[in-house]
This record gives C-alpha cells, structure tokens and sequence, in this order.
C-alpha cells in the first residue's frame, strides 16, 4: 500500500486537531483572564524493518510515519488588566493564582474575575465557588476591600472604620504546564505542579488589584495567522494524498 495516504492521512489529523485548538482560542477571546494553547507537533516513527528492508506489521502511533500533533499546552503569559472600577472585580497582576475550594473541598486555581457574595455569606466566585480562605462577610457590609497584599477589610453599617476579615493569599507553581484547564477558568493541579502558598507580592508572585478584569492572552490577529498556516499544511497533506492517489491510478493502468 501507498504509504504517501497514511503520511497524507496522518498530517490532515495533526493539521485538523490544530484548527479546533485555534478555534477555541478565538471564542475565548473575551473571556476574562483565559489562557490560550498552543500546538506542538512531532514527527512520527517510521514503521519497524526486518532484514530484508520489509514492514514489520504491528498497529499503534510507531508503523506512522509523517507530522502528528502532540500536545496543547497552556500559553501562561498576562493578559491586559482593564479597570472597571467595580469593587467585586479582581484580577492578579503578575504570577500566582487565587485558590478555590471546589466541589468536596477539592482545590481549584483561578486567575480572578467577577467576585459575589454566596449564599453562606462567603466571598466566593461568580458561580458561588468560596475561596479556600473562607472570608465570610458580616451582613450589612457596604464597602468590601481588597488590598494589594490580599487582606480583605469591610466597612458595615454605621461603622466608618475598616475591620480586616481576611487574608487572600496566592499560589504558585514551579511547573504551570502540569496544570489542567477545567473549564470556567479554573484550573486543577497534580502532584507535579509543585505548587506553594505566598503573600502576594512575595516571592515573585503577583499582587492582586481590586476593580479590575485580567483580559484574555489571545490575540485575533496571532490566531488569525495560525488559522492560514494551518490551512496551507492541511491543504499540503491532502496534495499528499492526492498525489499518492494518482500513483495508485497509474499502476492500475498499466499493461504488460
């Protein structure tokens, strides 16, 4: 068989999984301190030879040969923060993430965006995702503070004078790339992320800044360009194919 349909084959897979990882990153184009993914390729290896130079059969990624995508890693660097003077806004300028207290205490990561108060009372998230430091909000509280070395002060009622209720801290990872993107801006950590907890401003994290948005680190016209290189590869892959086809066409017509 033609191997030029199975390199063809293999790079029109490699070239399509690049445009869904493109096109995900234009629809988030808007959405507040969403990190892009980039796309890495690899070449494959070629088939196993015996002796006389012929193909071992075997199935799997190794008897392919051609150009496969191979991972999607997260692009970390900042988005612009845009003010928008809302005190429940925060975004985090520099390195670090807000940890969260996901579903059955498990802990999620996130970037900052829209803050609320949840039904218990808590700081939490816009989906009502409490922040792991459990900063609850006395009721009455009318101005709602957060400093850029994360202590959280309230003014409530009457009172004129700020009292601190909390403290958010930041975390960092020796290895992001081991994060996980679950979705509404929060991401998971493994083992190998090596993460760990510090004031901000410490360490070389970020600090965090009240009344702003952190904006998506996608650009339209980066991801436009990518769009057309991917479709001159895919367009070169199907000539691949194409041209092996042609071969086959010919062989078939031959005569003795």
């Amino acid at each position: 068989m033609n191997g030029a349909f199975y390199i063809g084959a293999v790079g029109l897979d490699a070239q399509q999984r690049a445009l869904e990882v493109i096109a995900n990153n234009v629809a988030n184009i808007n959405t507040t301190a969403f990190k892009r993914s980039a796309v890495r390729f690899s070449e494959l290896a070629a088939p196993l030879r015996d002796g006389d130079d012929l193909a071992i059969s075997r199935t799997g990624p190794a008897t392919l040969q051609g150009v496969a995508l191979s991972g999607t890693p997260l692009v970390w660097t900042q988005g612009a923060l845009q003010q928008t003077g809302q005190q429940f806004d925060l975004a985090i300028n520099g390195d670090g993430f807000i940890e969260l207290a996901g579903p059955s205490g498990h802990s999620l990561l996130w970037r900052g965006g829209t803050l609320k108060i949840n039904g218990d009372g808590l700081v939490a998230t816009a989906d009502g995702t409490p922040l792991r430091a459990m900063i609850a909000v006395p009721q009455g509280t009318g101005t709602l503070t957060i400093g850029n070395d994360g202590k959280v002060s309230a003014i409530t009622g009457g009172d004129s004078t700020a009292q601190q209720i909390g403290q958010i801290d930041l975390v960092t990872a020796k290895s992001p790339d081991a994060l996980a993107d679950t979705g509404n801006g929060y991401f998971e950590a493994d083992d190998e992320s090596q993460l760990a907890t510090v004031s901000p401003g410490e360490e070389g994290s970020g600090v965090l800044v009240q009344g702003s948005l952190e904006s998506s680190n996608s650009q339209l016209a980066d991801e436009m360009t990518n769009v057309l290189l991917a479709q001159r590869a895919f367009g070169a892959n199907a000539q691949v194919v194409q041209a092996g086809d042609q071969i086959m066409s010919i062989v078939n017509q031959l005569r003795r």
